[in-house]
Formats: structure tokens, C-alpha cells, sequence
């Protein structure tokens, strides 16, 4: 599987959190989210499969401090160094870990990117 390269334009986005995606921090400080399993399919599962009507979702460590400063006004390049700062060579290759963790919350709905 070959390995893509990170588009620097890509690193210009700012990434924010979406309204309406609740949030908290557990005893250690780590961010919890809470999602509400909304829509007929969820509806469904909630009737026959006991599905909960909301889900939670516990981040790690450097998850829960990316989180905390995701506000859309600083772009993923900015935010690199705070987690560099924070976690320093633990977070390496910090700029594809951080890209593909952005990728993820924005593909799950969790998170925009504004490209200004």
C-alpha cells in the first residue's frame, strides 16, 4: 500500500468542533463525547436491538487535548506545534498522525474544516 503524501494546502484548514456535539472530561481529564444516535435506522435498532439512544465516545490522551484546542480559528499547522509542545516526539510523525486524525472526526461528522 503506498503512502500518500499530505497535501501542504490541506494543513491550511481550520479545523472546528460542530455545534450540537456534546462533551465533557471524565476523572483524568479526558474528553468524552456524547452522540446522539438520531434517524429512523437508529430509531429501529434502539426498538429491536436495545441500541443506546446516545453513544459515547472516550478519546486518548492526545486525542482529548487536540479536541480542547480545535476552535476554527487556528489551522492544523498551528496546532501541530501546541501537540508538539505538549507531547514532543511521542507524536511523531506528528503532521500525517495529526492529518488523519483531523480526516477522521471531520468523516465522522464530529468536526468542519474551514478552508479560509
Amino acid at each position: 500500500m503506498k503512502q500518500k503524501k499530505i497535501n501542504a494546502n490541506y494543513l491550511d484548514n481550520k479545523p472546528e468542533r460542530k455545534e450540537g456535539i456534546a462533551w465533557s472530561k471524565d476523572d483524568e481529564g479526558l474528553v468524552i463525547l456524547s452522540i446522539e444516535n438520531t434517524g429512523l435506522m437508529n430509531r429501529i435498532a434502539q426498538k429491536l436491538f436495545k441500541k443506546p439512544p446516545v453513544s459515547y465516545i472516550h478519546l486518548d490522551e492526545m486525542g482529548s487535548f487536540i479536541w480542547t484546542i480545535l476552535d476554527g480559528e487556528r489551522d492544523i499547522t498551528s496546532l501541530g506545534e501546541d501537540v508538539e509542545k505538549k507531547f514532543g516526539e511521542t507524536a511523531h510523525p506528528l503532521y500525517e498522525r495529526l492529518a488523519k486524525y483531523i480526516q477522521i472526526l471531520e468523516s465522522y461528522g464530529f468536526i468542519t474544516l474551514n478552508k479560509e
